[in-house]
């Protein structure tokens, strides 16, 4: 096969706290924290540990809420402040489908797509969601269940607006694509996995045209659940409270958001002129295969890096690497020793976008993209905030006698994780993401040079 160069044409998405994806960017490189205190996490005192996230408004997001006349605390409608979205495509959605068709209509734009374009059987839609659609669903089965109303109550759209590809189906329809309708869900790593599903089908010859990405709609269940789990931070400040690689760290941050990006094939896109915002060099994913639901593996990731440079290592040596970094104990530091292990203690930088705005779970990978595409454009690395101490003394798993990386502590590579942000050339960039499931995902893009 000789397959064909993928080009980021538009990217667009809902971040906490930001009106539009300058004030993102803007906010991300002057170091600033998008976690803040979340009222509705609040308001259940001591039941939640965690009442911090990177969460976005109904009002930040230029949308209301309007409530059902038949049931209780149901959301027959959200409405559009702004008119952006057609009435008959916001019934139809979910919170984080509205987020989705938002992100898109700022990706086709700033693509230059035409409407012919857009509606062609070339053009597809790979967008997916770890979670999502809870809110309604929630609300539905108690007035079902507990208030013992009429499934007519209900109304048409209950199904439509839960279902498990409502994102990608709802962009679809808003901007009339006839080419592939999909969604690739892999916990944490959903979000990069469909821009790399993505990037696969245009690089195969089977689109010319794929918005994709990644969506995790506000949901308190998905808070709730990760609250269990006690793997959620806890103790510190909010802007505090995301702290990858520092000693001090005790859980992520459960966050929302979205994240969508353009892609298209690199001639088509030249050819017409279009202005290239990167390009995607490669994608890999695979699973751990060590039978641990929760727990990363070293061997694994290697394996990742393994299909992702392969023979291209010199080539496409990374001048950042965009990691997971979820602030989660374990899984920081065997990220870490992985990615020397694998390109040496120099010539590189790491940036940690979560220690900003949390990990958006299923939008995660798509909003770090978004991010690391705005590094390429900006020539800046977005820092590690919060990764004031490290540890000086190796992990307990470094001194068993089967570790296979490295056996200096994480405060080794203190030169890779700058606490500010850092202008600096920037040409390539990896991205790293994983999930539940033992899954892993990596991306190699570069600046069209």
């Amino acid at each position: 096969m000789n397959p064909r160069k993928v080009a980021v044409v538009g990217i667009g998405g809902i971040f906490p706290s930001c009106s539009n994806i300058d004030e993102f960017g803007s906010k991300m490189f002057a170091d600033k924290s998008l976690i803040r205190e979340w009222p509705e996490a609040m308001r259940h005192g001591k039941k939640m540990r965690s009442t911090v996230s990177g969460y976005t408004s109904l009002e930040e997001c230029g949308l209301e809420e309007v409530p059902s006349s038949l049931l209780v605390n149901y959301p027959e409608i959200f409405k559009d402040k702004f008119n952006r979205i057609p009435i008959e495509n916001l019934s139809t959605a979910d919170l984080g489908s509205i987020w989705a068709m938002l992100g898109t209509q700022d990706a086709i734009k700033m693509s230059g797509w035409t409407e012919k374009e857009v509606r062609s059987e070339h053009t597809g839609v790979v967008i997916g969601s770890g979670a999502g659609g809870k809110e309604v669903s929630r609300k539905s089965w108690h007035n079902f269940f507990e208030l013992e109303k009429k499934t007519r109550y209900l109304g048409s759209h209950n199904v439509d607006r839960v279902m498990v590809y409502r994102d990608a189906a709802n962009v679809s329809c808003l901007i009339q694509s006839k080419g592939v309708c999909e969604c690739i869900g892999s916990a944490c790593a959903t979000g990069l996995g469909n821009i790399g599903y993505a990037y696969r089908l245009i690089s195969f010859g089977l689109q010319d045209r794929i918005i994709a990405g990644g969506i995790e709609g506000t949901s308190m269940e998905s808070f709730i659940g990760f609250d269990a789990m006690q793997v959620l931070s806890r103790g510190f400040e909010p802007e505090k409270s995301s702290r990858p690689f520092d000693i001090d760290r005790n859980g992520f941050v459960c966050s929302f958001g979205a994240g969508i990006v353009a892609l298209e094939a690199y001639d088509i896109a030249k050819a017409r002129g279009a202005k290239i915002l990167a390009v995607i060099d490669n994608y890999f994913n695979n699973s751990d295969g060590s039978g641990d639901m929760f727990a990363p593996s070293i061997e694994g990731q290697q394996r990742l890096w393994n299909g992702l440079l392969g023979n291209n290592r010199d080539r496409l040596f990374p001048d950042v690497v965009k990691v997971h970094g979820t602030s989660t104990p374990l899984g920081d530091a065997i990220e870490l020793f992985s990615v020397v292990n694998y390109l040496g203690d120099n010539g590189y930088h790491i940036s940690a976008p979560k220690s900003q705005f949390g990990h958006m779970l299923g939008a995660a990978g798509a909003v770090e993209f978004v991010l690391a595409v705005l590094m390429l454009k900006e020539q800046k690395l977005s820092p590690c905030l919060n990764s004031d101490r490290l540890n000086e003394q190796p992990e307990t798993f470094q001194r068993e006698a089967d570790w296979p990386g490295t056996k200096e502590p994480v405060a080794a590579f203190r030169h890779l994780l700058p606490l500010q942000t850092v202008a600096k050339e920037i040409n390539r960039i990896v991205c790293l993401n994983y999930g539940f499931g033992s899954t892993n995902s990596a991306v190699a893009l570069s600046r069209d040079l």
